[in-house]
């Protein structure tokens, strides 16, 4: 009898020991635990959900999506380096998944691997942002038009008719295409007027801190600048918290123009109380249209749009509206 129940105890420890090691130290585990149970296996690789209040919204709207009781076993790997979600990729491949999401870190560097998976007969489905690969290596995108998003907001600021724009600009992580595009419209629009200005164009890599730093060293050299063009909220809340600490006066009928992206509810809530003057939005909520792609492709349908631009516009403080920032909010 002691014997019998010996080898019971000794059968549940080795399922314990097994369940511990199941995960891998990179990812996180999402809806389900076995891939032999009909749901399909999707391995998600995007950015780090404390980047900002957009991914953070992003991630959430993924994770809802991606249930168990969706039809789904998710798996998630994070990162802000190329390098980090190339190899998240390949693992997810040797993993077997049927599907590999991606919002990619770099717009550059992933031919070699999403051939990869297409070879493995894993179907890859961008979110959020577009890569510089083959359009083959792909079955469909779901992205912001990250260059319309930069010309919505130079043409913005061009309405303002400034005499001149002395203009510090804050940049995202280098190489991203939230980066290139809100970027290229107005390094385009300083190449061609003559009364534009760059003061300083330095990265903050998405942070507040260090985008409140690249402000202050400005304001301690004594330059002279009008307008803060940031690439997204929490750089431009760090830039606003320079001026703060300089008394220097900011948003509507202020000495500096400040304009942020992505349209984090407290952003569009600074700009209703003309603090700010402008945000432009980036619509991150893209799990239920690949919800639907991946769906259509399970019962054999084709895909008749393969690129789809998520909808988006640019909110301005002398005519946002309470409910804009209720409904746009994030």
């Amino acid at each position: 009898m002691k014997k019998r129940i010996l080898a019971v105890l000794m059968a549940a420890a080795m399922v314990v020991g097994l369940t511990a090691c199941g995960g891998a130290a990179s990812s996180d585990s999402g809806a389900a635990s076995s891939s032999g149970s009909g749901l399909i296996k999707v391995g998600i690789i995007n950015n780090d959900p404390n980047e900002s209040g957009y991914r953070t919204a992003n991630d959430k709207d993924l994770k809802a999506t991606f249930t168990e009781a969706n039809g789904y076993e998710a798996s998630f790997a994070y990162s802000l380096k190329n390098d980090e979600q190339i190899a998240a990729a390949q693992k997810f491949i040797q993993d077997g998944v049927d599907y590999l999401l991606l919002s990619a870190a770099d717009t550059s560097g992933w031919d070699s691997v999403l051939k990869d998976a297409q070879d493995a007969g894993i179907k890859v489905i961008l979110f959020d942002r577009t890569i510089d690969a083959s359009e083959d290596l792909y079955v469909a995108s779901i992205v912001s038009d990250m260059a319309q998003e930069g010309q919505t907001a130079v043409d913005w600021l061009a309405s303002q008719n400034l005499s001149e724009y002395n203009i510090i600009h804050i940049q995202g992580v280098m190489g991203s295409a939230a980066q290139q595009g809100r970027t290229g419209a107005l390094d385009t629009k300083v190449a061609a007027e003559s009364n534009w200005n760059i003061v300083t164009q330095q990265t903050a890599e998405w942070n507040a801190e260090t985008a409140q730093q690249i402000v202050q060293s400005q304001i301690d050299a004594g330059a002279e600048f009008n307008v803060i063009y940031a690439e997204n909220d929490d750089m431009a809340k760090g830039a606003v918290a320079a001026l703060d600490a300089a008394n220097i006066s900011h948003g509507v009928d202020g000495d500096v123009i400040i304009m942020g992206f992505d349209c984090n509810k407290w952003a569009l809530q600074e700009l209703l109380n003309k603090n700010w003057n402008y945000d432009g939005q980036c619509n991150p909520f893209q799990s239920s249209y690949i919800d639907e792609i991946i769906k259509k492709l399970e019962a054999g349908e084709t895909i008749s749009e393969k690129t789809i631009i998520m909808t988006e516009k640019g909110f301005d403080a002398t005519t946002i509206t309470e409910d804009d920032v209720n409904t746009y909010g994030i």
